[in-house]
């Protein structure tokens, strides 16, 4: 693992004139995954909406459920 330390010293930097203060952050470690849980997004399109699909029991993104297919035409 990647060990990083840092101080709390604040440097400051002047263009043109402007004086602003740099602050260099990193990011932190990933959280666990989800468990229990699968996704498929892998025919997603442009305003697709995330649903359950029963059948293969996943969580699904795809171009048969997007904001256009609940407005225009939807089953309510």
């Amino acid at each position: 693992m990647t060990s990083v330390n840092i101080t709390t010293t604040k440097n400051t930097v002047t263009v043109n004139g402007e004086t602003r203060v740099v602050t260099v952050s990193t990011q932190g470690p990933q959280g666990p995954a989800v468990a229990g849980v699968n996704f498929d997004i892998s025919g997603k399109v442009d305003d697709s909406l995330l649903y359950y699909h029963a059948a293969s029991d996943t969580i699904k993104a795809d171009s048969t459920t997007t904001k256009l297919t609940l407005v225009d035409g939807g089953n309510f």
